[in-house]
């Protein structure tokens, strides 16, 4: 056994190489610890424009450069042509009833689209997994993280300030040392195993499970909606989404020819369904909905189904004795409005703010409000999202209540944009106590079945409203409209020249 690392980290997907580089500029000496092998599929593969000012603002705050060309997609495309990648130019929203084929009308009352960026050269992106994560393991390597592959951990054991990790490797024995661990490896991992942590459920979320995989020739919906009018952006070029009574359908397409799709259903639905089928419920699920089967006709599956028969997880203890969980190993929601990444890179900053006080009185403060903060934000996410689906039935409800993530997005972005991060210091504005108040009202009151009226969200919505939402002459169709931003300027506490001047600098590429 080798001299004991600093940090040890369990779980090589995005997390937890991004973790091990943080580590690496903050001087410890790392191991980066993987059970699989990369290339590997994985989920979660949506951005946002949080994830992506979240992400560069890590990469220049830890001197990480090679990371910067990743949050926009022209950058990426002039960077990494090599890199599978899929352009996000927003979250496109249709509704659909079984039985029916889905029917556009004049007030767009079955879709909804909010443009996340004004063009495709400062655009967020899909990320396919695959090759990311293999690009994140080889630059953490590249910095000096000593990663191990194909290993299994099967004990733990903490004596004298330092944590050994007992497994196998290749049928061999092997055993670590590290001064602190981090949980990686996603819900229900290696440490909740490990030590047993006990798990607590999310107040008043339904119990749902997920069926997904990955497709080639998927086509595009846009022509099948018949929507007439010019949309802000191309729909099919975003996180598409499909909704319906107990539940809705993600679809993510990528460069390379291939669709991320998956559908997350209520337990009513998925027993309907009989998701454990897998093959056979995805057949049963495109034949309740005409114009889903009609775009997954030439559709064929290129990797196996994978079927989870639990989706939401919510851990009880995300930090102990020498050890810490990321936010994606002590939670998980649902991947209705791409929350996953955020709140991953919220937490990893904050943990990189404790680690650079190990050895100080302030550590164990600071893994304490790192804990608080990441179940916080675990629970508001997930008090949000149950309201959705209780509204996805009826779709004006769930479009009303959806600006309540899109205006906390919104407002989180212009002000870290504009350097005032504390004023949205938590995801969805936990901070800020009126806007908190008013999203666990109304999700609440969506999922008593008496959803607010839309003019009742948006009244409440207002004092943070920066991006024109909730709108009814807009029709559900949101571009991004930059002099919404700069009228907006009081609620930012700013002036309207700075906003003026950040938005001149969010309209620039990355070079």
């Amino acid at each position: 056994m080798s001299n004991p690392f600093d940090l040890a980290i369990l779980g090589s997907g995005f997390g937890g190489s991004l973790l091990a580089m943080v580590a690496r500029r903050l001087g410890m000496r790392v191991l980066l610890l993987e059970r699989g092998s990369h290339p590997r599929f994985a989920i979660g593969e949506s951005t946002s424009p949080l994830t992506n000012l979240l992400l560069e603002k890590i990469a220049r705050d830890f001197d990480l450069p090679r990371l910067l060309p990743l949050t926009q997609y022209g950058a990426w495309k002039r960077a990494y042509p090599e890199l599978t990648v899929g352009l996000k130019r927003g979250f496109s929203f249709y509704h659909h009833v079984a039985g029916e084929p889905f029917a556009s009308d004049p007030e767009r009352n079955r879709q909804l689209l909010v443009a996340a960026s004004p063009n495709n050269a400062v655009a967020d992106t899909h990320w396919y997994r695959p090759e990311f994560d293999h690009f994140l393991v080889r630059e953490a390597q590249a910095l000096g993280v000593e990663y191990v592959d194909r290993v299994s951990i099967d004990g733990l054991t903490r004596t004298g300030g330092c944590t050994e990790l007992s497994g196998a490797r290749e049928g061999q024995a092997v055993r670590y040392q590290a001064g602190f661990v981090v949980d990686a490896t996603g819900p229900r991992g290696a440490l909740t195993r490990l030590l047993g942590l006990p798990e607590a459920e999310f107040a008043g979320y339904p119990p749902t499970q997920a069926l997904f995989t990955h497709f080639a020739g998927v086509d595009r919906f846009a022509p099948l909606a018949g929507t007439p009018g010019e949309p802000p952006y191309a729909p099919d070029d975003a996180a598409l989404h499909h909704v319906f009574g107990g539940g809705w359908m993600w679809m993510l397409r990528f460069e390379n020819g291939v669709t991320s799709a998956g559908i997350a259903v209520e337990d009513r639905l998925a027993r309907e369904l009989r998701l454990e089928d897998k093959d056979a419920a995805w057949d049963r699920f495109l034949a309740r909905y005409h114009s889903i089967l009609e775009q997954f006709q030439g559709a064929t599956p290129v990797l196996p189904f994978i079927h989870a028969p639990r989706l939401a997880y919510r851990t009880r203890t995300v930090t102990g004795e020498g050890w810490a969980l990321l936010p994606s190993a002590a939670a998980f929601v649902d991947p209705l409005f791409s929350t996953g990444f955020p709140l991953t890179l919220l937490g990893i900053r904050r943990l990189a703010t404790a680690l650079s006080l190990r050895g100080t009185a302030a550590f164990p403060i600071q893994l304490r409000e790192y804990e608080r903060r990441t179940l916080r934000e675990a629970d508001t996410t997930a008090s949000l999202v149950a309201g959705c689906y209780a509204a996805f039935p009826e779709f004006p409800a769930f479009a009303a209540l959806s600006m309540v993530y899109f205006t906390a997005a919104s407002y989180s972005e212009m002000a870290r944009r504009l350097d005032r991060p504390q004023l949205a210091s938590e995801f969805l504005l936990g901070n800020q106590p009126a806007f908190y108040a008013a999203l666990r009202r109304h999700a609440e009151a969506a999922g008593r079945g008496e959803p607010a009226s839309a003019e009742e969200i948006a009244a409440d919505l207002e004092p943070f409203n920066i991006a024109g939402l909730s709108d009814p002459a807009k029709r559900n169709w949101y571009g991004v409209d930059l002099e919404d931003v700069a009228h907006g300027a009081a609620k930012l506490s700013c002036s309207e020249a700075e906003v003026r001047r950040g938005i001149v600098k969010m309209l620039q590429p990355l070079s």
